[in-house]
């Protein structure tokens, strides 16, 4: 059996890890497209470099909450894929082997000339830090207005789910959002989100807890009911 996860800024906020802007459109108190858009980039390289590499700071120092170790733990039952969209590692720390990062990875960088360089990173990115071609490197995300190139994977693990569970994500974030469109009609759905309405979404069970008290239960649930 086959479960599918898609995970989101919730699965990360009980780890302390801001999620990814409040009501206000501001992300840590800057403009969403000064830090997260190619002409940001463009305008002030300096800046967007600060705003990952601090972070990336923040990523290193947190650490796995009980909802990414209970999804590990859901590996010695079933096949398990976890489509996230948050650039944490904090799944593959707390064990999970098979995780698709939809929206890039802060723990790594690429060159800014050639997508294709992609290099590990644990440090901060400074100004005049190079790939091989001499182009600046820069974080290796994916900004507003540019392509998801793993979403075609993913939705491809969507329709191979026999299981499919959202968690810590609203559903409003496209394309992420459209991978529900994939599944099976007839396959369960669970969603955990300490917000939404149980009868919101039809064909989802909804768990209203949040991401590191409802993943456990979900997991037990599963295994009792499926393994």
């Amino acid at each position: 059996m086959k479960i599918v996860i898609l995970t989101g800024a919730g699965m990360s906020a009980d780890s302390g890890i801001s999620t990814f802007r409040d009501s206000g459109g501001l992300w840590e108190n800057h403009d969403i497209m000064e830090v997260a858009s190619p002409e940001g980039w463009k305008a002030n390289p300096e800046l967007v470099l600060d705003f990952y590499n601090k972070r990336r700071r923040q990523v290193l120092e947190a650490q796995p909450n009980p909802g990414h170790s209970a999804l590990a733990d859901l590996e010695k039952y079933f096949d398990v894929q976890i489509i996230t969209q948050n650039v944490d590692d904090l799944h593959e720390r707390a064990g999970s082997k098979n995780v698709l990062h939809l929206h890039g990875e802060l723990l790594k960088m690429r060159s800014s000339g050639d997508e294709n360089l992609i290099y590990e990173c644990r440090k901060d990115i400074l100004p005049g830090d190079l790939c091989k071609k001499g182009h600046q490197l820069r974080p290796h995300i994916v900004w507003f207005g540019e392509m998801v190139p793993m979403i075609e994977p993913a939705a491809q693990q969507a329709q191979e789910a026999d299981i499919f569970a959202v968690i810590g994500t609203s559903l409003q974030v496209y394309p992420a959002a459209g991978l529900i469109n994939y599944t099976a009609p007839s396959i369960p759905k669970f969603l955990i989100d300490p917000k939404t309405p149980e009868s919101a979404i039809s064909n989802f069970e909804i768990i209203q807890e949040t991401a590191a008290i409802g993943t456990p239960k979900l997991v037990q649930k599963i295994i009792e009911n499926y393994g």
